[in-house]
């Protein structure tokens, strides 16, 4: 089954509004040997996810158009990408943001800010590690 996608088991999704948040996470992503998708709101990822259907997502849930939280329930509800694990990568950092965001479908939750090496080691966690090209 051939295909020109660059998409797969080693490609994270980032789905945030916020540049530096967005570079720097894609940044030591990329450097770990990941590929890296970006959607800058709710709307793009869920179009995204559906799309290249990647290995990862890292959801905000602060995001335009469609917040992280809808987002993360329609993509869990849709058969084609409810595999796909979603880290909660929020600022919404009270104990009953975490339960929220397991409560819409997210399989992990990291409080931001986040120290750039805890979200890679998340993803590693999901992933396995990536070999740098």
């Amino acid at each position: 089954m051939p295909s020109s996608s660059k998409t797969g088991s080693k490609t994270v999704l980032i789905v945030e509004d916020n540049e530096d948040n967005l570079v720097i996470y894609s940044t030591i992503l990329r450097h770990a040997g990941f590929t890296v998708i970006e959607a800058r709101d709710g709307r793009a990822g869920v179009e995204a996810a559906t799309h290249d259907h990647p290995g990862l997502i890292l959801m905000d849930v602060s995001i335009p158009i469609i917040d992280g939280w809808e987002a993360t329930r329609q993509l869990k509800s849709d058969a084609a990408t409810a595999d796909i694990p979603i880290i909660a990568l929020t600022a919404h950092a009270l104990a009953s943001d975490q339960q929220k965001a397991f409560d819409a479908g997210c399989d992990g939750y990291i409080a931001k800010p986040a120290e750039p090496r805890v979200v890679l080691a998340a993803v590693e966690r999901y992933l396995g590690h990536a070999q740098a090209a």
